[in-house]
């Protein structure tokens, strides 16, 4: 039997995190933490689950990645060829169990936030957009390009900012010649029929 949400103590998490992380990565999960619960104020979302999620989003980033592939194989978690090449992606899929395990967190849409805020996938809920639109824009992101339309857009039509998240995401590791991750592609073909269907 998991714990109930409202029972998480998140400033256990926070500092669980402070150890675990270093010290960019710590500011990065405090940003997108911050983020996601701005942006959830604004959208309408559960405010506790945005700062679960934003807290917990990153606290497999920092392992090593022998410790990565271990926990999905134990677990039965499925690895594909891209993330077997470039196992730092699999620490979304290890995020995820990890906040099960380690955290008690049991909220299936906490988890699905976790486990999609680096690929996205097709028809995402709010929860989970708000996660990876806030992994995108937190205010310690510099380089990513169109950076201040897209936060401006998160705040206003969070569709539109996934949107061009995505298309962004696709074109640099497209430009790159970087592995795209097949949830991607998926993502951003969903929300690009869905927005030219609203055209109509």
């Amino acid at each position: 039997m998991g714990i109930n949400m409202k029972n998480v103590d998140t400033k256990k998490i926070r500092k669980a995190m402070e150890k675990a992380q270093d010290e960019s990565r710590y500011e990065h999960t405090l940003g997108v933490t911050y983020t996601a619960t701005a942006l959830a104020m604004c959208h309408n979302c559960d405010l506790r689950s945005a700062e679960i999620a934003g807290l917990l989003h990153d606290c497999a980033k920092c392992m090593d990645n022998a410790k990565k592939i271990q926990i999905c194989e134990k677990h039965n978690i499925p690895v594909n060829d891209v993330e077997r090449k470039n196992p730092s992606l699999l620490h979304a899929k290890a995020g995820s169990f990890i906040a099960m395990d380690t955290y008690g967190i049991t909220d299936t849409d906490i988890i699905n936030a976790i486990l999609n805020h680096t690929t996205g996938r097709p028809n995402m809920s709010l929860l989970e957009k708000i996660i990876y639109v806030a992994d995108y824009i937190e205010p310690n992101r510099k380089k990513a390009p169109n950076l201040s339309t897209i936060r401006l857009l998160a705040f206003t039509d969070l569709d539109k900012a996934l949107l061009m998240i995505l298309s962004d995401t696709l074109t640099y590791l497209t430009a790159g010649g970087g592995e795209i991750d097949l949830m991607t592609k998926k993502a951003f073909e969903y929300y690009q029929a869905k927005a030219k269907q609203q055209e109509k």
